[in-house]
């Protein structure tokens, strides 16, 4: 084999690196949960896939019903990882969204959009569109999946997303405001530690796995500021997490402030975790801190 094959051309540590090759490493693997009865929360999940043509799937999570069955509030959620790593089916992911379930009794719908660098942008945005219009087909109680048939209340769906995940759910609320999805209400969005960007050094990792973008902050993608479409956000209400100790703080903040000014009627909040970085809240979830941001979702997600 040609030592030069070898030859790393593009790293983004703690990512992946690309070698001369094409060949993709990842750092960090991530790994794989069974879906199935997890005995400590009560909570059911399963694994659907969206669809056939890209391999898209979802996963599900139920949370244990007592009494007659009852219509619950949806979650559609969208994992961090700069869109190339993390999974739905991980540990991070099913700690903290079988421990939300169960608490708030809503079902969550964590879609697992194609990763970079594999496959560039817009496909993460593009299967994540497709995850929550799939979704919303169970309106009438005769989408293909029974369980969102039988439980999901499409009136009442809420978008969350950490990291590169909060920048997809921000995506898919401009979209449902813009397009509209039809037979659901997004009746809110949990943005939190968003990735974007500030200012015009360019990001070169997102500029590599979106060739079409400068990497900079005149790509409404990267800064809502000036996405044309902010005011159409498709919610009534957003509520941003930051944490002291990320270095994305800062630019959470701005969006909060950003969506404020953009003459969008719905209402948007502020939350920081002192003390704490970016995503803490996936690794230590039932932390005095990591328990108190979940109290907030929770809270945010029943007030009227």
């Amino acid at each position: 084999m040609d030592s030069s094959s070898k030859e790393i051309t593009h790293d983004f540590p703690p990512l992946f690196k690309v070698y001369k090759d094409g060949t993709v490493e990842r750092y960090m693997i991530a790994d794989y949960v069974p879906s199935g009865h997890d005995p400590t929360t009560g909570v059911q999940t399963k694994d659907v896939v969206v669809s056939a043509e890209t391999g898209v799937k979802v996963r599900l999570f139920i949370p244990k019903l007592d009494g007659p069955s009852k219509k619950l509030p949806v979650l559609v959620h969208f994992h961090g990882g700069g869109f190339s790593i993390g999974s739905p089916f991980d540990t991070p992911s099913n700690n903290f969204l079988k421990c939300l379930v169960s608490q708030v009794e809503i079902i969550a719908i964590s879609i697992d959009y194609r990763l970079a660098p594999e496959n560039l942008l817009p496909i993460a945005y593009d299967d994540s569109w497709a995850g929550l219009q799939w979704v919303a087909t169970h309106s009438l109680g005769l989408g293909p999946e029974p369980w969102l048939n039988e439980f999901a209340d499409l009136g009442r769906v809420f978008l969350a997303g950490e990291s590169a995940g909060a920048n997809i759910a921000h995506q898919m609320a401009i979209r449902a405001g813009t397009t509209g999805l039809v037979g659901s209400k997004v009746i809110g969005a949990l943005i939190v530690h968003p990735f974007f960007v500030v200012g015009k050094e360019v990001d070169e990792m997102y500029k590599y796995i979106c060739p079409t973008s400068s990497g900079c902050d005149d790509d409404p993608k990267l800064n809502p500021e000036v996405y044309p479409n902010l005011k159409s956000m498709g919610c009534d209400k957003v509520l941003v997490f930051v944490a002291e100790k990320d270095r994305l703080r800062n630019i959470g903040v701005g969006y909060y402030e950003s969506l404020g000014k953009s003459g969008w009627a719905g209402k948007v909040e502020l939350y920081e975790t002192l003390g704490e970085g970016h995503c803490f809240h996936l690794f230590n979830p039932n932390s005095e801190k990591g328990m108190a941001l979940m109290k907030k979702m929770v809270d945010f997600i029943t007030e009227d």
